[in-house]
């Protein structure tokens, strides 16, 4: 912790000293992705359109706790954040400001922004990854794991992995599936899926494909980019593990793959609207989203880009069914559904 303070105290130093030299031609980013991919997009922003962009990076935590802590003196014009559950949480706590975006309406799928209001929408979804299921063929056949309401039949009873049901990852499918199965079928599904553990809910993404991989679970949910991470690696033991597991795409016959996001916002106390607006809308054009998809194994949210990733296409991620249900739902079911995870035992 202070180490990271001592960092945003350089950020926010280097970061007024250059506002003070060129306010006119910059934009103040606030960011919780970290990708090589990102910079070369900012960089064509820049080039486009004559905008700087300052940029603080940080993770969604520490980001939301800035935010907090300078208030209406912040210099952020533009906030990054990964996930619904954490864009979902940060509106709540009243640290974004409702745009209206024309281009925005036409370029995203509105179950991919938040509920609008009479003054706007609060944050918008940029990119995607689907929440599938991966799981080991010598053991599970893949007609049993077909939808996300499988995973809590007695049949995979000591073979499910996931990671903590708290974190955001989780939440944000356990809050879109409560919304559709209702709250009594919904808690039952969450307390079978407890039932069937094979261990404690524990590490990252990555670590349930590779226990899968190990014969230490049977089945667990990840991220498509993780997926695609591993399946394009040059390390051979990353390559091993995606021979030794299949990857399903849940609920295909029915409401579609449950889908996240990574989107922006508009800071509250925004200073530079006019460019918090044109950043905001390039990042839905096509040429940022290519740069979405390709540089870190993300779907393009915005209509009509087509994926050119190879991995996410073996997977069948050019073709397979999305949930549409409004991602915006995530933040009325956020509190039951964490309160669901506590009587259920769901660590």
């Amino acid at each position: 912790m202070r180490r990271f303070a001592l960092t945003a105290i350089v950020l926010a130093s280097s970061l007024t000293s250059t506002l003070a030299l060129s306010n006119d031609k910059v934009l103040n980013l606030y960011s919780a992705r970290h990708y090589q991919s990102d910079e070369a997009m900012y960089a064509k922003f820049t080039e486009t359109t004559g905008i700087k962009i300052n940029r603080v990076d940080a993770d969604d935590a520490g980001i939301v706790a800035r935010l907090k802590a300078e208030g209406s003196a912040s210099p952020a014009d533009v906030i990054v954040l990964v996930d619904a559950t954490r864009m979902a949480s940060a509106d709540a706590q009243g640290l974004f400001k409702p745009m209206k975006s024309a281009k925005l309406d036409a370029a995203i799928p509105a179950h991919l922004r938040a509920t609008p209001t009479k003054d706007g929408v609060t944050w918008t979804g940029f990119s995607t990854r689907a929440r599938v299921v991966v799981f080991d063929p010598a053991r599970v056949k893949a007609a049993d794991v077909a939808t996300y309401e499988q995973l809590a039949d007695p049949k995979l009873k000591g073979l499910l992995c996931t990671r903590s049901g708290s974190h955001p990852y989780n939440l944000s499918l356990f809050a879109t599936t409560v919304e559709r199965l209702g709250e009594a079928k919904g808690e039952a599904w969450l307390k079978g899926m407890v039932s069937n553990m094979a261990r404690a809910p524990k590490g990252g993404d990555t670590d349930q494909v590779r226990a899968v991989a190990s014969g230490e679970c049977g089945v667990a949910l990840t991220n498509t980019y993780y997926v695609a991470r591993l399946m394009r690696s040059d390390k051979p033991e990353d390559r091993a593990t995606m021979a030794k597991v299949q990857v399903v795409f849940p609920n295909q016959a029915s409401s579609g793959t449950h889908v996240n996001i990574a989107g922006a916002a508009i800071a509250q106390h925004v200073k530079n609207t006019a460019h918090a607006v044109a950043f905001m809308e390039f990042l839905a054009s096509p040429f940022a989203q290519d740069y979405f998809a390709n540089g870190n194994n993300e779907f393009p949210a915005a209509k009509g880009v087509k994926v050119d990733n190879p991995a996410l296409k073996t997977m069948g991620g050019d073709t397979f069914k999305a949930d549409t249900i409004a991602l915006g739902v995530v933040s009325k079911n956020l509190t039951k559904v964490q309160q669901m995870l506590d009587r259920v035992g769901y660590r």
